[in-house]
């Protein structure tokens, strides 16, 4: 099944880790809030939660370049909340393709970041996840990650906020 969803996952997102072991696509919906509530809470033990810990578990953005492997996805991210980046990215218009055992949440991510507590900038980001029911864990994971800043001069002034630190 293929739907059109405004999730609105943002700051306000909650920790649904515990719903996130439902095997129905709600429980992928769950994982997914999850994850924005680690990314605008800068919550490392609940964002390595998040992600699958198999090897060729991939993600792809603006800061990370391509990496490999849910411990590679989780280090980026500590590295994301150590570094005095701060974002508040809502999740919306979203396309979602249900399948057994995966879903696919294709939408975007609006909001904002600072660095070192400077003036927020604007974010506009394209963003597809991939999810899957890993049943040995016996919960919803993330496999793929990708996103992209569609501006080139938003994206250079992101990349750049991460060197000026």
């Amino acid at each position: 099944m293929i739907t059109l969803d405004d999730y609105g996952f943002g700051p306000n997102s909650g920790n649904r880790l515990v719903e996130a072991k439902d095997p129905s696509p709600v429980g992928a919906v769950a994982a997914l809030e999850t994850f924005y509530y680690a990314y605008n809470h800068r919550d490392i033990d609940v964002m390595a939660a998040v992600w699958s810990h198999q090897e060729l578990v991939q993600l792809n953005n603006p800061i990370g370049g391509m990496l490999r492997g849910g411990a590679e996805a989780v280090a980026l991210y500590r590295g994301i909340f150590a570094s005095g980046l701060h974002h508040e990215i809502t999740f919306t218009e979203a396309v979602t393709y249900n399948h057994t055992t995966s879903v696919l949440f294709v939408g975007r991510e609006f909001g904002n970041y600072s660095i070192n507590g400077q003036a927020l900038e604007p974010l506009e980001i394209r963003a597809t996840r991939l999810f899957t029911y890993e049943t040995a864990i016996g919960r919803w994971v993330q496999l793929h990650h990708h996103r992209s800043i569609e501006d080139p001069d938003a994206l250079r002034s992101y990349q750049n906020a991460l060197t000026r630190r």
